[in-house]
């Protein structure tokens, strides 16, 4: 069977704020679940200047046909100007079969066919 599945990377400023976008991501059901880590350490270069930050790092696990609405509310969410939402394939042969049927029940496919991120509304 063919899933399609991702796993979506982002990173917030605080677990609070990671809290708030998993929560929203699930009560619209566009993810399976959600895990925080904190304490992760942030080197970047930003307008010309290398900056160093705290941050958290949120996992998401979805299914590939929910990324754009994934990203689109993510974005309109995230407290940052550029907010870092990055989709990475599972692979489909590996990991818990039952595990990555579950990632599917808990994130159905939309009623709407959504050919963008634009197309949806909030």
């Amino acid at each position: 069977m063919f899933r399609n599945l991702r796993l979506v990377y982002i990173t917030t400023p605080t677990k609070e704020e990671a809290k708030s976008i998993a929560k929203a991501l699930l009560e619209q059901k566009l993810v399976a679940c959600a895990n925080i880590i904190e304490g992760m350490t942030s080197l970047y270069e930003w307008e010309g200047e290398i900056k160093e930050e705290s941050e958290c790092v949120l996992l998401l696990k979805a299914p590939y046909h929910n990324i754009a609405r994934i990203t689109k509310r993510v974005t309109s969410l995230h407290s940052a100007e550029v907010p870092c939402v990055v989709s990475l394939t599972l692979t489909e042969q590996e990991g818990n079969e039952a595990f990555l049927d579950w990632i599917l029940q808990q994130a159905p496919h939309s009623e709407y066919e959504i050919r963008s991120a634009d197309d949806f509304q909030y």
